[in-house]
């Protein structure tokens, strides 16, 4: 009995294993997301494609979170136009969403009430993620941003040109029509 229970806590283990999602890693293609909005929205990291998203995780208990915030808002607003992207997420353990509210009307970025995907904060707050126009997960570390450090990560990424759409492949027709085939 005692056997066969293990065996079942094993294999159980081993099935959750494979839900866990990896730790996303610099350099590499960001992992997909999913968050939903204050305003009740659903968006993926595919509804940003070519634009610069920062990932910002946040509490309201964090003091360099609420220095932050602030920040991360006004470059939003200046840079939004040039293809930049804030995704604001309270943790958890901040206050309960419906407190947020307030807050989150009176800014332009987004608030994310529920997230989905490997990102999460590393064990500080705040925990800030940049994927860059092509997709690459550019930077991932906890600690807030100070507007220089802000500018050296993300005014060269702005300047990065938009990343080219592949040129579609050509249909079965396209082809035949090409060889001179009926």
């Amino acid at each position: 009995m005692i056997r066969r229970l293990t065996g079942a806590i094993c294999a159980l283990t081993l099935s959750l294993a494979g839900v866990v999602h990896a730790m996303p890693k610099v350099g590499q293609p960001a992992p997909d997301f999913t968050a939903t909005t204050f305003g009740g929205h659903t968006v993926k990291l595919a509804d940003f494609k070519g634009d610069v998203i920062l990932l910002n995780f946040w509490a309201t208990w964090c003091a360099p979170c609420r220095r932050e915030l602030p920040m991360l808002e006004a470059y939003f607003r200046t840079y939004s136009q040039y293809g930049f992207q804030v995704l604001a997420v309270a943790t958890e353990d901040s206050v309960p969403p419906e407190k947020l509210k307030p807050l989150a009307a009176q800014l332009r970025i987004p608030f994310v009430k529920r997230m989905k995907g490997p990102y999460h904060d590393v064990g500080a707050l705040p925990t800030n993620y940049i994927i860059d126009r092509s997709g690459k997960l550019v930077y991932a570390k906890a600690g807030g941003f100070d507007i220089d450090s802000l500018n050296a990560i993300v005014f060269p990424l702005l300047k990065e040109p938009m990343p080219a759409e592949p040129e579609p492949a050509p249909s079965a027709m396209t082809t035949a029509k090409a060889s001179g085939a009926p």
